[in-house]
């Protein structure tokens, strides 16, 4: 968690050509495989399922074979953002079920004590991604545009 907020903070962007990147996409590939290993005690639920949209993300904005989505990093920051979201929405579920330790503030991460939490988590989301598409195309028209 800690490497995915320090690339958006510093590089303002999760980029899989950044070290920075490739250490977070690496550590959130062996933590999105490594909770398959949930599904033979707990079976396949909805935590399984965020799982593999997560797998699906990741291999999404790895994996685009060129085009203009992935040379100018709109796809790519989007869906890396989208696991990032995924990974906190899941932290702050599971943090806010077990502090405080005498009487935690919700029972599950489903309870509907946390929806406001996980609304605003979600509008926070919206914003920083409107905020890394226009510093995207601050930094592509730079670059398209060269100076005299």
């Amino acid at each position: 968690m800690i490497f995915g907020l320090i690339a958006l903070v510093a590089e303002g962007r999760i980029s899989p050509r950044t070290r920075l990147g490739q250490i977070y996409l690496g550590t959130m590939l062996v933590a999105t495989v490594s909770a398959f290993g949930f599904i033979p005690s707990r079976g396949f639920d909805g935590p399984q399922f965020v799982t593999l949209l997560t797998l699906a993300f990741l291999f999404a904005g790895t994996f685009t074979l060129g085009g203009r989505l992935r040379s100018e990093g709109y796809f790519q920051t989007i869906v890396f953002s989208a696991t990032y979201l995924e990974l906190v929405v899941f932290a702050a579920g599971e943090l806010l079920t077990r502090v405080p330790p005498e009487h935690p503030f919700a029972t599950t991460p489903t309870d509907p004590a946390i929806r406001p939490v996980y609304v605003g988590l979600f509008l926070i989301f919206v914003i920083g991604v409107g905020f890394q598409m226009f510093k995207l195309r601050k930094t592509n028209e730079a670059i398209a545009s060269p100076r005299p």
